[in-house]
């Protein structure tokens, strides 16, 4: 008896071959048959009428951050409900194995700094009692809703050799031959590779630069080397340039090390903006020196815009502006007088402005911001309000100023949403060119991260949404095949990204009429009562995940049908030229 048969749908299989009707039998997990509607004809223990539904392979979404919150959630919601069946963790070179004990502490605060997650929630959420990358992923295994891989990040890695000297010091070649024999044993155990950051934006709890910022180019040469003597592996990295336009030394390294691995890299995240025409061909020529050498570069770019919200009083992109750090990191009472004085106004306006900004000028259209959550009398009714028209109510002409007094009538704790400045048409039409380009791939959701700042997880359904009734930049068929058989091939994902008879039983069935997603909204549903942005799905028939129902109109089932992705056992090598 098969285990489920799914009949009268449309299947749109992932490989960009045009939707057909068809039935799908699954059984033992895998995919056993798909034939013309009606002639399968053995009994099946569920039998779910697809008619006037897709039936879809299940999303791969490359770049999460779940490696903490797959602990309390399994299920890794939101991106479970939005048609996600498989998740790369482990990114931007952020793990939390290999661990010693006494590095718990370290790594829950650098984790709060670079990733926006919860100190209590990771406190309480997550049991911080491995030791090995390969401990890590034992505890997992059997435990997970969907299928997750997981990255080997070099700030782990350097400080489980390093210790504090991690973080200030370039490593011993004594200690650069301890971390490529841990990495090594970390792969060997199932990493599917290796991931770092060179990234100014990542500072751990200390203000101090993460410890990966702290390598050498040898350093990162000599691990990718190590990630190329195992099979099926893979490698992701970050530098100041992924966020705007890489330096000529930047493309070098990360040429370097696909090079010396003989391995794809991956880098998140390439924003497309029709006012920076240049930056899409600067970014994605990292891929052809690359080339030369024997290497793969890929860029993630999202198809959809992400709001992302801001204050003045947490940590946040306001923050990475040149020159508004120092200010916006002093004492609240401090701040606040920094904050109205027209001098400093005008500096901070000057710097959000300048060349050295870079991806950060976007955040400096503050006219343009919206009000979110307000704290005070004073402020009363400004909520969904954009700043220009309430610095023109008040006879303001400068809207920046305007904002100032808002957020410190609140003491700071006002809640701002920037209005993202690239979604004109022709920044639309960029992408689509972009999307065609086999050196750039969908991703960067981010998911598990930033918790209270962005929802990124809920890109699929967005997407398809946004394909069907909106801009439809691309055929049902390609959108589908971006986010499934694309990213499998790009990690080497054994048997999954495509409906075909074998493939593991990974499957995403929704009505083409509703499927999208709610907007964003504030839960305290963390462990620690700690907040996070999520959002729920519209149209989501059902999700399988290896044959086992993990989501049922538009709800998880709670069922734990995933496994942990081990390099070498569920991913293949993936050749660079």
């Amino acid at each position: 008896m098969l285990d489920h048969l799914i009949t009268g749908g449309t299947v749109v299989d992932g490989t960009g071959a045009p939707p057909r009707p068809a039935d799908i039998a699954v059984s033992g997990g895998r995919i056993v048959a798909i034939a013309e509607p009606g002639t399968i004809t053995d009994a099946a223990a569920d039998t779910l009428d697809a008619t006037g539904l897709v039936v879809a392979p299940g999303i791969i979404d490359p770049h999460t951050h779940y490696d903490a919150q797959i602990f309390w959630d399994p299920h890794v919601s939101p991106s479970n409900v939005h048609g996600v069946t498989s998740v790369v963790s482990g990114n931007c070179g952020f793990t939390i194995a290999p661990l010693r004990s006494e590095d718990a502490a370290y790594t829950r605060e650098m984790l709060a700094s670079v990733e926006g997650m919860s100190v209590a929630a990771l406190e309480e959420g997550v049991p911080w009692d491995w030791h090995t990358f390969g401990d890590y992923l034992d505890k997992l295994e059997g435990n997970v809703g969907v299928n997750a891989g997981f990255l080997v990040g070099h700030c782990a890695l350097r400080r489980y050799v390093m210790g504090e000297a991690a973080v200030g010091n370039e490593a011993t070649p004594e200690q650069l031959e301890e971390m490529k024999r841990v990495l090594a044993e970390s792969i060997a155990a199932g990493g599917l590779g290796f991931s770092t950051t060179l990234s100014r934006t990542h500072s751990d709890g200390d203000g101090q630069p993460v410890a990966s910022r702290w390598a050498t180019t040898e350093e990162l040469v000599a691990l990718c080397t190590v990630v190329g003597e195992h099979e099926g592996t893979t490698l992701e990295g970050m530098t100041d340039g992924c966020l705007d336009r890489f330096s000529d030394d930047e493309i070098d390294l990360f040429a370097s090390m696909t090079a010396a691995a003989r391995r794809p890299l991956n880098w998140n995240v390439m924003t497309i903006d029709s006012k920076e025409p240049g930056r899409i061909p600067r970014q994605l020529s990292a891929h052809d020196v690359a080339a030369e050498r024997g290497g793969r570069i890929v860029a993630l770019t999202l198809p959809v815009q992400v709001p992302m919200n801001m204050s003045f009083l947490n940590h946040c992109g306001l923050f990475l502006i040149p020159g508004w750090g120092e200010i916006l990191r002093l004492p609240v009472p401090e701040r606040i007088a920094k904050l109205q004085d027209p001098e400093v106004q005008a500096f901070m306006l000057e710097r959000a402005a300048s060349d050295e900004a870079g991806v950060f000028k976007r955040l400096a259209a503050f006219g343009d911001y919206v009000i979110g959550d307000t704290y005070s009398a004073a402020n009363e009714g400004l909520k969904g309000r954009r700043v220009a028209d309430i610095a023109a109510e008040r006879g303001s002409e400068d809207p920046f100023a305007t904002l100032v007094d808002i957020v410190v009538a609140d003491d700071l704790r006002t809640i701002l949403w920037p209005i993202p400045p690239d979604g004109d048409d022709a920044s639309w039409e960029l992408r689509r060119q972009t999307w065609a380009d086999d050196r750039a791939m969908l991703g960067g959701s981010d998911a598990g991260a930033h918790l209270d700042r962005m929802c990124g997880a809920p890109f699929p359904t967005r997407f398809l949404a946004d394909t069907l009734r909106g801009r439809k930049l691309v055929s049902l068929e390609r959108a589908v095949q971006l986010m499934t058989e694309v990213p499998a091939r790009l990690f080497g994902l054994r048997d999954r990204g495509t409906l075909v008879e074998g493939a593991f039983a990974d499957i995403f069935v929704f009505d083409p009429e509703t499927v999208g997603a709610e907007h964003a909204t504030l839960v305290h549903d963390l462990p620690g009562d700690s907040p996070r942005l999520t959002a729920g799905a519209h149209g989501v028939r059902r999700v399988y995940v290896n044959g086992v129902v993990a989501v049922e109109d538009n709800e998880a089932t709670g069922s734990l049908g995933g496994t942990v992705l081990r390099s070498g056992r569920d991913t293949d090598t993936v050749a660079t030229s």
